[in-house]
């Protein structure tokens, strides 16, 4: 290859681009212009700009690899990654030189863009936390590799059926994936069931022995994620599952046709899909198998890897640091075990030694349901080594707690890593608490309940081990790539671009909060948001929403306590006030939804239901829908959130006090200049810190008057009967005008309310819609609007994944960037 070739396969110059896209073009995807598809086009743009990863990829791994790099590995069964290619081109600094490049070649830039498939490999804010760390830990030049699953269904795309949600498969991988470079050499076998026995080994100590009853491979699959402005290009590796043997010749011979590829079918189900549904028994055998799965890939590599570059084991904890992004890959800490013990023939107390000092542990739920357990007899059919190992860990444990807390048989059972009572189940949180050297919760308040609620005993023996890291989401995501004009906007304010590699640069904005010149320019670049979402909405919903309008939004997963229903309940009085007094003058709104549902989730689905509902009426309702209306957003994701952030004004983060533990949604929306309404949960508080209580709509009960109002006896039957609009909303609801006569539709939630309501939506409302009149009254005021708007986005910069990644790299991983100087 020719110097000249090889400066154009790398190059950044106009010139350089557009050679090596014909060549993508012609070479690669094996057509010319006039014939090539839309498809084609846009994987010839997306392998120019990997040749240009591809070089910082090779120097980083070269310099991790001589320099022995500490090395944060993060494991996580979710990775929301969005789309690459306009990601990559920012973070390369060349976006605009490529746009360029695109139009002189009669490029549609943006159609290419939107080309581009989604990987769905996450369901909400934990994929997607994990993709801004991703981001942030290459920008940061910190070395990293993000462990996961190569699901080949990802989360669902979500249809929108006579308002009902439907679940249609996402085969993301159909048209292939330009990013990734398949690795077939690296794989490693995961074995399943079977039984232990006992043996000597070759010095006559007794061992255990695992003889599995199936075994299958992981493979390999790498993506780099490039830095912003920095030559660290980091490692995204999930595994892929395969067959040891994917075709039995002998049982074809035989004519077992079925029986010849059996073990193939049965190991890529591993891989399949995101999360299948686990109400059945086999469902939540596929969800230990796959947890199992990327886990035991994950650790043999660096095993591998270790092994390879470092040499004796004993300094493994040296080389790695091993972040748990919730309690899904929990079984890392028997796993290691595992391979310490019996693959590498260690004893028990050093072996124990490196996996402690080895892992970290970041819970993210105070829910109960969502910390994980798994009953003994599951976990004990698919992998009984590790359940003995489990076993020996809790024995020791246990013995621990004892001496140190004389007499507490309570506390021992409260803390044991086995449930007890009734069926006997394997508590995965407290395995990760016990296996790891730090623990953390995701915002300030989340952490002080996980210290004193959910883990309190834990803390009471181990305080050292308990930490806060307040969960950040990119800048170079979820304001260059999703808001160029406003970007634009804020580096001429603010004379360079330093902030979105430092965003507390944004505080230089503070001087201009008053400054109507800029207020013009703001409005002018919220409003052009407003009318590119309004017409995507138009053309995919047939929704009309007039971008004169507030756009009020709430976005995020589908949850009862999330409160999509309180949103919808100020709608429908919203709606009842207007046809009451037709006359009355108030603030035109466009209410705008989106989320998805856990597709066995039903009440979750019925809010969907009655969003979408309220929707058709209000919409069609000459005498409201001048002043209201509502839209509901399809498929709510990564690509579709970058429409919607953008053009937010006020941001609805509603959640009942102490249930949401950071919530990553409010950050995005402040970020792009909305403003929040919002209940004193999660990173709401810190967000409310930051930005000044008189720049933030605070509404609600407190965590602690939640919690005292439930030790009083909550009785929402009080609350329906005590306010006549209240009472009349919900009446509305179950008089049929939301769903054509049938006053049955949406009794099961309406009765949850009244009845029971447990995320206290009624005992709240009173305070919600008096909180959203002030929203009201100031949106009147357009340079104050303006002025809180900036005022938000200005001190915003405590919220970005770089400040999270830098507190933990120094808090709780001890490790310092590597830079590759290219």
């Amino acid at each position: 290859m020719s110097p000249n070739r090889e400066r154009t396969r790398t190059g950044m110059s106009k010139a350089s681009l557009k050679q090596d896209y014909l060549d993508n073009l012609f070479y690669i995807q094996g057509r010319f212009r006039e014939v090539a598809t839309s498809h084609d086009l846009y994987m010839a743009a997306a392998y120019t700009v990997r040749d240009r990863l591809l070089k910082r990829w090779v120097k980083s791994a070269q310099i991790f690899k001589t320099s022995h790099a500490r090395t944060v590995c993060y494991l996580s069964a979710e990775y929301l990654m969005g789309p690459h290619l306009g990601n990559n081109l920012v973070n390369l600094g060349i976006a605009e030189i490529a746009r360029e490049a695109g139009e002189e070649l009669g490029l549609d830039f943006n159609a290419i863009l939107e080309e581009e498939e989604e990987p769905g490999l996450g369901n909400g804010g934990l994929g997607r936390l994990a993709a801004c760390f991703m981001d942030s830990l290459s920008t940061l030049q910190i070395p990293a590799i993000g462990y996961g699953i190569r699901y080949e269904f990802g989360i669902f795309d979500q249809v929108i059926e006579d308002g009902w949600q439907v679940e249609m498969s996402d085969n993301w991988l159909r048209n292939g994936n330009p990013w990734e470079i398949p690795r077939p050499r690296i794989r490693f076998p995961v074995m399943y069931g079977g039984y232990t026995e006992q043996y000597r080994d070759h010095d006559g100590q007794v061992r255990r022995r695992w003889v599995p009853a199936l075994e299958i491979n992981g493979v390999a699959y790498d993506t780099p994620i490039l830095g912003y402005g920095v030559g660290n290009v980091n490692l995204l590796r999930l595994w892929k599952a395969e067959a040891s043997q994917s075709f039995d010749f002998q049982a074809f011979n035989l004519g077992d046709y079925y029986g010849a590829v059996y073990a193939k079918i049965e190991a890529e189900t591993i891989s399949k899909v995101l999360y299948p549904n686990d109400e059945p028994e086999a469902g939540k055998e596929l969800r230990l198998k796959q947890q199992f799965f990327f886990v035991s890939c994950s650790l043999q590599d660096m095993v591998r890897l270790h092994l390879n570059t470092v040499g004796p084991l004993e300094t493994f904890a040296d080389k790695f640091v091993v972040q748990l992004n919730d309690t899904h890959p929990a079984l890392a800490v028997a796993e290691l075990m595992r391979l310490l013990i019996d693959d590498q023939g260690m004893s028990w107390d050093p072996a124990w030694d490196i996996t402690r000092q080895t892992f970290c542990y970041t819970n993210h739920t105070l829910l109960p349901e969502a910390l994980e357990t798994w009953s003994v007899s599951l976990f004990e059919r698919l992998l009984p080594r590790h359940l003995e190992i489990v076993y020996e860990i809790n024995r020791r444990f246990l013995d621990e707690v004892r001496m140190r807390f004389l007499g507490d048989e309570a506390r021992v059972v409260r803390m044991s890593l086995i449930a007890e009572e009734g069926e006997r189940r394997v508590r995965m949180a407290n395995l990760a608490v016990v296996g790891s050297r730090a623990v953390n919760g995701v915002a300030a308040l989340h952490s002080e309940l996980v210290a004193t609620g959910l883990f309190k005993d834990f803390h009471e023996l181990s305080p050292e081990k308990f930490h806060s890291v307040t969960n950040g989401v990119t800048p170079r995501r979820f304001m260059v790539v999703s808001n160029p004009r406003l970007a634009a906007l804020i580096t001429e304010t603010c004379g360079s671009d330093r902030w979105i590699r430092d965003l507390g640069c944004l505080r230089e904005l503070e001087p201009h909060a008053e400054d109507p010149g800029l207020h013009s320019r703001w409005r002018q670049v919220k409003t052009a948001a407003k009318r590119d979402l309004a017409a995507w909405l138009k053309r995919n919903t047939q929704v009309l929403l007039d971008p004169e309008a507030m756009f009020d939004v709430q976005a995020k997963r589908i949850h009862e306590y999330k409160r999509q229903h309180l949103n919808v309940l100020h709608i429908i009085r919203c709606y009842q006030r207007l046809r009451q007094e037709p006359n009355q003058d108030m603030v035109p709104r466009a209410f705008i939804f989106g989320g998805k549902a856990a597709p066995g989730y039903y009440m979750a689905k019925l809010i969907i239901k009655l969003i979408n509902s309220v929707a058709a009426v209000v919409n069609r309702d000459p005498q409201v829908n001048g002043f209201i209306r509502v839209a509901f957003l399809p498929d709510f994701n990564v690509k579709n959130g970058q429409r919607l952030y953008p053009a937010a004004e006020l941001s609805e983060q509603i959640s009942l006090a102490g249930k949401e533990a950071s919530g990553t949604g409010n950050m995005k929306f402040s970020m792009n200049g909305a403003l929040t309404i919002g209940t004193l949960d999660g990173a709401n508080i810190e967000i409310r810190e930051e930005v000044g209580e008189e720049n933030f709509f605070q509404f609600g009960m407190t965590a602690q008057e939640v919690r005292q109002r439930q030790i009083e006896g909550y009785r929402p039957w009080d609350y329906y009967h005590g306010d006549h609009e209240l009472k009349s909303d919900i009446d509305l609801i179950n008089s049929g005008l939301f769903s054509h006569g049938d006053t049955g539709l949406f009794r099961p939630l309406t009765d949850h309310l009244i009845n029971h309501d447990p995320f206290m939506v009624l005992a709240d409302y009173r305070a919600y819609l008096e909180c959203q009149e002030r929203v009201s009254t100031t949106y009147r005021d357009p340079a104050r609007w303006d002025r809180m708007s900036i005022l938000n986005l200005a001190r915003m910069g405590r919220f970005s994944s770089d400040r999270a990644i830098r507190d933990y790299a120094q808090r709780i991983w001890k490790i310092e960037p590597t830079p590759v100087d290219l």
